[in-house]
């Protein structure tokens, strides 16, 4: 791995090609936070990706993109003048590096923390006497709703506000499903209502469980396309010589190519 100077040469290099691109290069001279923010989600995404593939060089890949942008926004905002609400990297980097010590009283202070619960606690408790309103100021309004009702449950967790065990978060779940059914077929507004609150319940479960539940979703969305599309094209090869089509299939001809898909792609993992 590279030393430290070897870690700030390669920062270095990126300024400079940064300030190079920003000054010569079309494209790059026309950007803003504006044009930049839809960028920066995609390669966010791919980052997630790549995360979830395991593949530890294209998290490399990925990483130094997102670093790009973050050095591009940097880039844009030294544009402007100090007075006009100018700044440039040295001040991000500053920030975060003032924000991490003062976070971290159990490292740099004189508190005591064993854990990592109680480093969250404490996170969240400095926040409150730095002035925030609510511990949720920090949960992104974009957030994908499955990730915002996790983070949220998480966040409130911090000050103390949660179930005990598991098993209660369960009979939550269990009371919040029996009134989405007796809502169901009833009014639909409120069975809207109700189906978000079970959501919200199962989340919560998974969170006691130690389950990231955008995680374990996305692994099954993984899981329901290689099986499918592994039965599309043992459908097209029948096809091919004189077989059904996919539409032409009753459901129970198609779950025979469902169950072989999934057979087949269980023996391939192992």
């Amino acid at each position: 791995m590279h030393g430290i100077e070897e870690k700030l040469a390669a920062f270095e290099r990126l300024l400079k090609i940064m300030s190079d691109l920003r000054e010569q290069c079309p494209w790059d001279r026309k950007q803003t936070f504006e044009t930049l923010r839809h960028l920066t989600i995609e390669e966010t995404y791919e980052l997630s990706e790549a995360i979830l593939d395991s593949d530890l060089d294209e998290i490399r890949k990925e990483t130094g993109d997102l670093l790009l942008h973050m050095v591009f926004y940097a880039q844009i905002a030294s544009e402007s003048p100090r007075e006009q609400g100018g700044w440039d990297i040295a001040d991000s980097l500053n920030g975060i590096c003032d924000k991490l010590i003062d976070r971290h009283p159990h490292i740099y202070g004189d508190v005591e923390a064993s854990d990592a619960e109680t480093v969250k606690a404490n996170w969240e408790q400095l926040k409150l006497q730095e002035g925030k309103k609510s511990v949720l100021e920090g949960v992104p309004k974009g957030l994908p709703s499955l990730v915002k009702a996790y983070r949220i449950q998480d966040k409130v967790r911090g000050v103390g506000f949660d179930w005990e065990y598991a098993e209660q978060v369960w009979d939550k779940f269990e009371e919040e499903l029996a009134e989405f059914i007796a809502e169901v077929d009833v009014d639909h507004d409120r069975a809207v209502d109700e189906f978000g609150d079970v959501l919200f319940a199962l989340v919560n479960y998974a969170r006691f469980k130690d389950i990231n539940p955008d995680e374990a979703l996305e692994r099954t969305n993984r899981r329901f396309q290689a099986r499918f599309q592994h039965m599309e094209a043992a459908i097209q090869v029948d096809a091919a010589r004189g077989g059904k089509v996919m539409a032409e299939m009753s459901l129970a001809e198609l779950d025979a190519y469902w169950n072989r898909a999934k057979s087949a792609l269980t023996r391939h993992r192992t």
